[in-house]
């Protein structure tokens, strides 16, 4: 199993992940013309890409997928919730519910619903059939519950937001009421949070960890290393970025 990013942020986000003969893509906040010259980095066409899974609305996540997937005739994976807030009625999509899993190709995926500010929000966590392992990917959460410490226990491979320091948010120039809304337990996970989570999960078995949704304006790569640096039990983590994500990474 592989993943990569074309990019991880406020200004666009979209997951690649890939075995076999099944190509995914989580989400896609990008143009067409961005989203095709950034895919091309990954030596992949968008007719490479056998479904698209949509974790909720927000343009950073959402804007490219009703053009990318008529324009390439590729099937969507969504909530209800969040396909009425995406689509505009005439888009056909396959729904998924939060807990029940689905297959796809050469996966078993397992969306699992998390607090934020969205309609009907969910994550994934993609199993290979043959092999076993297992790939979290968990961004725009605004705080840790127990059921997805139960989700994420045991994993391969984590993709994991690390949005936004608390001090650099209290102290910067974000407007009272967002500073609220991004700290807010629908919001997005602090690195303390995210910090939490991984020491409440089983990581002996992760062979890679990847710190995603950084904030530009409130968070930095130096302090989220630094989080990373005190927990023993995890391999070197990969830090994703808005402007190139990161490229192929085998789980």
């Amino acid at each position: 199993m592989q993943l990569a990013s074309l990019g991880s942020g406020s200004k666009g986000n979209a997951t690649v992940v890939s075995h076999d003969n099944t190509t995914l893509l989580v989400d896609c906040g990008f143009s067409m013309r961005q989203f095709e010259q950034r895919l091309a980095r990954l030596e992949l066409r968008p007719r490479d890409i056998d479904a698209i899974l949509l974790t909720h609305e927000h343009s950073d996540h959402s804007s490219g997928v009703v053009r990318l997937s008529c324009k390439y005739d590729i099937p969507v994976w969504s909530t209800a919730g969040t396909a009425r807030a995406v689509f505009d009625g005439q888009q056909s999509y396959n729904e998924v519910c939060g807990g029940e899993p689905i297959r796809i190709g050469c996966f078993e995926i397992l969306p699992v619903t998390v607090p934020h500010d969205a309609s009907e929000p969910v994550q994934f966590v993609f199993c290979h059939l043959d092999s076993g392992k297992r790939l979290g990917i968990l961004t725009d959460t605004g705080h840790i519950t127990a059921h997805i410490i139960k989700a994420y226990d045991k994993l391969d491979g984590l993709l994991l937001e690390f949005n936004y320091d608390q001090l650099m948010l209290d102290t910067g120039p974000y407007p009272y009421p967002v500073k609220q809304r991004v700290s807010g337990d629908l919001g997005h996970l602090s690195n303390e949070q995210s910090i939490y989570l991984l020491q409440h999960i089983d990581t002996t078995g992760l062979s890679c960890l990847i710190a995603a949704h950084i904030s530009e304006n409130n968070n930095s790569l130096s302090i989220v290393e630094n989080h990373l640096n005190q927990i023993d039990s995890i391999p070197p983590p990969i830090l994703a970025s808005q402007k190139t994500g990161f490229g192929w990474t085998i789980i």
